[in-house]
């Protein structure tokens, strides 16, 4: 009997803490590496993936969306529990879902390539004693944020720009324009949440902003300065990157005809209240 190949679709979540980031390396201690041993141990063959965005060492993923391809049949459910018995504790696959390898309308799903829309959110600690509990899960500010300063700042970075004052040198994205939909910039005491919507980010573009912004809230440079850092397209103008550990991927976008089983909030849990 022939074994039809099908596109496996997985919503995977992890804790960057103590990985060297997404993609696969010689060390073998990355996500993709720990994902992929565990499908390997659960179907018995080598598999592939493909993610929706890769993410640095100490980023955090709410839902990464992956996809491969196997001619193996098994249940979401399936999936879901059976590869989890082979992740560690910091990894976990949320949801499965089984597509046609080409749809009937000639389609094909992909994990990156289909992507419509990307969010990530960062969250700080802005206080002046850092706090041991959110060490890894939280970046922080000890001087005083002006988060309308902040916002005024963030509203020049919407719409679609050429985004090189906010991307890493070893960034190997083709094209440096990308829309920006959305930045909300949320508080709740001493904790600011920076939530970044848009078609696609370059590499460390979020880190880079987060940290403009940064000057912009601390008064080091003024809301104006992020329109002058967008045209002027000097990366080596803009501030630092910033740390990672406040750095969640929070959502990807597909179209609705694929049907994932996508969570419909965005939410970090520990951070629900602000999100």
């Amino acid at each position: 009997m022939r074994r039809f190949v099908k596109r496996i679709v997985l919503g995977v979540q992890y804790d960057g803490n103590g990985w060297q980031g997404w993609q696969k390396q010689p060390s073998g201690n990355t996500v993709q590496d720990a994902l992929e041993k565990a499908l390997r141990q659960f179907c018995n063959i080598e598999v592939n993936t493909v993610c929706a965005g890769r993410t640095d060492a100490g980023v955090h993923g709410v839902e990464q969306v992956v996809h491969f391809d196997t001619p193996l049949i098994r249940t979401p459910y399936s999936w879901v529990n059976g590869v989890n018995a082979f992740l560690p504790d910091t990894v976990a696959v949320r949801w499965a879902r089984e597509l046609e390898l080409v749809a009937p309308d000639g389609d094909q799903f992909h994990a990156r390539f289909g992507a419509r829309a990307r969010t990530y959110h960062y969250v700080l600690l802005n206080d002046k004693i850092r706090s041991p509990l959110l060490i890894g899960r939280a970046g922080w500010v000890f001087r005083p944020l002006d988060v309308e300063k902040m916002r005024a700042g963030a509203d020049y970075l919407l719409g679609e720009h050429d985004f090189s004052a906010f991307r890493a040198a070893e960034c190997q994205a083709k094209n440096p324009v990308k829309h920006m939909y959305s930045i909300q910039i949320r508080q709740q005491a001493e904790i600011i949440v920076i939530t970044l919507r848009a078609s696609a980010f370059l590499h460390h573009m979020v880190r880079n902003i987060v940290g403009s912004l940064i000057f912009v809230g601390t008064g080091k440079r003024s809301p104006e300065w992020m329109a002058e850092l967008l045209a002027g397209r000097d990366r080596s103008v803009a501030a630092p990157t910033f740390m990672p550990d406040g750095l969640y991927l929070a959502k990807i976008e597909y179209d609705e005809k694929w049907a994932l089983p996508q969570s419909p909030s965005a939410g970090i849990p520990g951070f629900l209240p602000l999100l």
